[in-house]
This record gives structure tokens, sequence and C-alpha cells, in this order.
């Protein structure tokens, strides 16, 4: 059984929407999606008849509805296989929007955007998803290699350190197998959740692809980055992913290496992928720096 969300009676009341405010789908379905919201209520589903038509065998062909109530929208469940969520939370009832909140059903996560200029939100969003993975809310491969880019020349400039690691889930094909693709998305949610904790405001963490991330660690020394990868390394062994009632352990494979200036971005990321690939040899779960 899933964890149902209990609302208090007494929590306050949301001010009334101004403007208009719309739904963009950022993950699953057609990306980038803007669908606008009217007083009537819209309906989120695998079959056609929906409004929200997002073709998923994650989500329910009635999978639930968005709806103007009391000054302010609202998502509700309706019946779905896989429940719905507000920022991670299952609903179990009626749930009133804020601007910003992330809605998943099954498979797909939509953005609710709410206010005086709803334009100027939707292309803000849509700029995001340039450069944001919408499953995992961090960087995506785009963002990453411009990053790097921009770093790598600024440590040849400075002459300052620079690492770059990369990890991926170890036995990640088992758990989407064992478990289904919803429970491979939370652990790839949670491990972004939980490595991001650690991240520094001047470091990156991305998305580089699949169950496969990577770090960008600017002033950094191999051996600082090693630290560093011990440290997610056993962040993440740690941690408990739950998945309907079911506890998954997960570990992840690291390997990192420091920056030989001069030498190109490429040269950069073959480099960690090996050390990375090494780590994965020699058992997983563990950092080859």
């Amino acid at each position: 059984m899933r964890e149902k969300t209990i609302r208090s009676d007494s929590a306050p009341r949301l001010p009334p929407v101004t403007g208009s405010a719309s739904v963009v789908i950022i993950y699953g379905g057609e990306l980038g999606r803007r669908i606008k919201l009217k007083p009537r209520e819209i309906t989120i589903g695998r079959d056609e008849e929906n409004a929200i038509h997002i073709a998923l065998d994650t989500i329910s062909r009635l999978h639930a509805r968005l709806f103007f109530h009391d000054g302010a929208h609202h998502v509700e469940d309706l019946g779905s296989t896989n429940g719905t969520f507000v920022n991670e939370a299952e609903i179990a009832e009626p749930t009133p929007l804020r601007n910003g909140d992330l809605v998943r059903c099954g498979g797909a996560v939509l953005k609710f955007i709410a206010g005086g200029d709803v334009e100027a939100l939707y292309h803000e969003e849509i700029h995001r998803l340039t450069i944001t993975d919408g499953l995992t809310q961090v960087a995506n491969k785009r963002h990453f290699v411009d990053f790097l880019e921009r770093e790598i020349a600024r440590a040849v400039r400075h002459a300052r350190p620079l690492s770059l690691v990369l990890f991926d889930v170890d036995h990640f094909k088992r758990v989407n197998d064992e478990y289904g693709h919803l429970a491979g998305d939370r652990v790839l949610q949670g491990i972004a959740a939980a490595v991001g904790r650690q991240v520094r405001r001047d470091e990156l963490l991305a998305r580089y692809g699949g169950e496969e991330f990577a770090v960008v660690l600017p002033e950094t020394s191999a051996d600082a980055a090693a630290q560093f990868c011990e440290r997610i390394r056993g962040e993440v062994e740690r941690e408990t992913f739950d998945f309907d009632g079911d506890p998954l352990r997960i570990t992840i494979s690291l390997g990192a290496t420091a920056l030989q200036a001069p030498e190109s971005m490429e040269s950069l990321v073959t480099r960690a992928d090996a050390n990375l690939y090494r780590a994965k040899e020699r058992g997983r779960n563990r950092v080859e720096v």
C-alpha cells in the first residue's frame, strides 16, 4: 500500500489565482506542450478522449483531473493504478496547486504555472527545459557540456584544478525488470536528491544519460574528488528508496579524474568514463580515480 498524504483542515487558504494558469509537460509525453487551464475540468489520461492525452502505459486511461474551485486550481486522482503525486507526495484527495508545483501521473510530470504574466512564466519554463532534466530536476547533458567547457577554459586560463566525476547505478536494469520503470524513475530521482545535497553551488550535478550522472568539481584536485566520491557513494548506499512499500537498496559505481591542462573536454570525459568502467569491472559500489 502506498502512503497516503493526510491534509489538515486547518491549513491556510490559498490566495485567489490572478491571471490565467497552465500546465506544461516537462517529462514524458510531448515535452514543452502547454495546456491552458479553464474553469471547466480537464482530465489527464491515456485515452485520446482526455484533454491532456499522454500515451504512456504507466498512465491510466482516466488518471486524474484538474479543476477550478474556491479561487484555486486543484488536481484530483481518479483511482489510477500508479497514483497522482504533487511534489512527490501522493495525494488522497483534491489538492490545491501553487505556482511551480510538479504534478506526476505515472511516468509523466507536469508543471503548474500561474501568475499575472503567465506568458513570461511559460517562456521561462521552456528555457529551463532546455537545460534541466525533467525527471530528476538536475542539469541535463546539454547544460553539462556547456558548463564543463566553460570551467575547463577557466581552469586552464588561471592554472586552477578541476575534476570530473561520472557515476551510474549498479544493476539498474534489474530494478526496471523486477519492479518496473516507475521504480527505476523513483531511484533516479532519489539518487539525484541524495547526491545533490553534497554538491556546492559552484559545482554542477547533471544527468548524463539513462542511469549515468556527472558532477563537475571546479577548484578540486584528484584527491579531493576521491573524497567527494566516497562521500556520495556512502550516502547512496545508506539510502533506502521506497516503492509501493518495497524498500530498494541501491549502490553506485564512480570514476573520477582531474584535468591535465591543456586537454580537451572529450579527453577528460574519456578518462573519467574509463575509470567508471574500471570500478564496475572490479566489483561495483566502488570509486576509481
